[in-house]
């Protein structure tokens, strides 16, 4: 566990520079060259959020740890993948961290979404509160599907970014139901319906207003996470095209994953290597300085990123992406049926129109951010991803 305790300066010299390589380098569904534009690659990579373990913040559930060192890895690398969604949703995939620079109302929003307090919506506290439900001891390591269970759930309670979050079990990703859950927000039949809400109305520290409007849609941006398997004890390499091709999909969110006991979010890939953020570096748990201002530095990875082998790549992982309207869904499924007819591209999970008819337990189909059987599910497919279990306190 040395590397759990290491900080973030005597990390930032550790890092090697981009490989002087040909091969295109591929981030969350931009590509780019590292001869002509390896600023806009490492610009890139910085303007992602990212979290890492904490120490000296409040404690969990008010008398549990003030620190995740050893344990919140894949609780941070969920974070991660799911604040790139939110950086989607209400930033767009073009926004940019420039160090420095003052940034807009909505860039604090989202990040404030994730600070170290226990009323953030996707805060390491809510996180392990919620697996505390599921009966996960705080402490104890989340595999890639239970730490997307969870904040799917924790999703619900975030009106302001208004997501509808849809997790793909049994390798199979069916269309109908994602745009039934996507669709599910019709405008109001009448005022009794939709009472008037005064606009200066705060929920979570966000306007109010801005998750009527979204609820008014007749689409509610998608983040897909898709729990996989790829292998037994190691990735099977037939597998590693098409992850590659993940990478290269504008709806891309990344892969959360890594090595057994050590869990990483993947934003890319160049030639055979991921290129990947780590959370095993301990900082400070951040305040708001005395004008109110929230310190954001150490929540942006400014040197060049970490690359590993993809054979290393332990085989139990979940893939993302957001589809932030309904013609970028239908986009994504286009590229998905296209990658199917990749030589050499073995598909990582099926794609169909229709509920096959092997799904016959209800609970498999009742996906649903209201559902009533939402604790089953989890329990039900949750798999507690085999070797990465590793420490409870």
């Amino acid at each position: 566990m040395l590397r759990a305790t290491l900080t973030y300066d005597t990390l930032r010299f550790e890092y090697e520079d981009f490989p002087e390589t040909k091969e295109p380098v591929w981030i969350l569904g931009r590509k780019y060259s590292v001869f002509t534009e390896k600023e806009e690659i490492l610009l890139d990579v910085t303007s992602r959020l990212w979290f890492t373990y904490r120490k000296n913040f409040p404690a969990i559930g008010g008398t549990g740890p003030t620190s995740d060192t050893g344990w919140g890895c894949m609780l941070r690398c969920g974070q991660m993948i799911f604040a790139q969604a939110l950086v989607c949703r209400h930033l767009g995939r073009d926004w940019r961290w420039i160090k420095g620079k003052r940034q807009m109302d909505n860039y604090f929003n989202v990040l404030n979404a994730f600070i170290d307090k226990k009323d953030s919506y996707y805060s390491i506290h809510q996180i392990a509160q919620m697996g505390v439900g599921e009966g996960k001891s705080i402490g104890q390591w989340y595999g890639p599907n239970t730490v997307a269970q969870v904040l799917k759930k924790l999703a619900t309670f975030d009106t302001w970014s208004s997501l509808a979050v849809h997790i793909a079990m049994d390798n199979t990703v069916v269309m109908e139901e994602i745009r039934r859950l996507c669709q599910s927000n019709f405008p109001c039949a009448g005022a009794a319906a939709c009472p008037a809400v005064e606009s200066d109305v705060l929920y979570n520290g966000y306007p109010e207003e801005a998750g009527v409007r979204d609820r008014l849609s007749l689409w509610k941006p998608l983040v897909l996470l898709i729990p996989l398997r790829l292998g037994l004890t190691e990735i099977n390499e037939a597998y590693i095209e098409t992850l590659k091709h993940c990478f290269m999909m504008p709806q891309s969110l990344g892969v959360i994953g890594g090595k057994p006991n050590s869990a990483h979010y993947f934003i890319g890939y160049v030639g055979e290597e991921l290129i990947y953020l780590d959370p095993h570096t301990t900082q400070p748990a951040v305040e708001p300085n005395d004008s109110g201002c929230l310190p954001d530095e150490s929540f942006h990875c400014q040197h060049p990123p970490c690359r590993m082998s993809i054979a290393e790549l332990d085989p139990s992982i979940a893939v993302g992406f957001f589809c932030n309207t309904e013609e970028d869904f239908n986009d994504w499924c286009q590229q998905i049926k296209k990658l199917s007819l990749v030589r050499g591209a073995l598909p990582m999970f099926e794609l169909v129109e229709r509920q096959p008819s092997h799904f016959s337990n209800p609970d498999v189909l009742n996906l649903t951010p209201d559902s009533s059987d939402a604790d089953r599910l989890e329990r039900f497919f949750d798999s507690e991803d085999e070797d990465f279990e590793i420490l409870s306190l």
